[in-house]
């Protein structure tokens, strides 16, 4: 676990050469995969923390267990869909492992997503953590796919535009299905 953590503090703080490891050392790749999974049920927690404030152990119940499978589902999507563009724009020489793992590490920052239940500080926190984390996945992604900056930025874009229509879709579906759920659930308690 120390070398585990060690790991995604050097991704942390955007090391060109960890990224460089990573993306060769095939051994880590249930690590990375690790490493989201954690980070994304710590940050879930935050969000759980924050409904139960609000009074709702339903919606925090729920709000937990979808930022869980959001967090996971968008690790793989984004991996994927940048590994794509990257190879059938700019013929980069990278496996989709690659990028799973250095994307998988570049995940870290977004732990800061469980102070989301703070009032004013921890969305800002949350924000911070999400955009740390989009710049050491940039890094990641230069060092993976063997590009320069402006085709990383290119693939990562077109990838981040990607992944936010399908998050858009997915919560729309979500939240309706939530009010739903919601709307049945106060009818039984009648």
């Amino acid at each position: 676990m120390d070398n585990m953590l060690e790991r995604v503090m050097r991704a942390a703080k955007l090391d060109v050469d960890f990224f460089n490891k990573v993306e060769a050392d095939t051994s880590l790749s249930q690590e990375a995969l690790l490493v989201v999974v954690l980070v994304s049920a710590i940050s879930a927690v935050g969000s759980f923390i924050s409904g139960l404030m609000r009074g709702s152990f339903g919606s925090a119940l729920l709000a937990l267990i979808v930022a869980v499978l959001v967090g996971i589902v968008n690790y793989y999507i984004w991996a994927y869909i940048t590994h794509f563009i990257g190879s059938s724009l700019f013929d980069a020489t990278s496996d989709p492992g690659e990028m799973l793992r250095v994307l998988g590490y570049a995940s870290g920052p977004r732990v800061l997503g469980f102070f989301s239940f703070i009032p004013c500080l921890g969305g800002l926190l949350g924000l911070a953590g999400s955009v740390w984390a989009l710049v050491a996945g940039f890094i990641g992604t230069r060092e993976a796919l063997d590009l320069d900056t402006t085709k990383t930025l290119v693939t990562v874009v077109i990838g981040w535009v990607v992944i936010f229509v399908i998050n858009l879709v997915i919560s729309s579906v979500i939240g309706v299905g939530a009010m739903g759920l919601g709307a049945g659930l106060s009818l039984l308690n009648r």
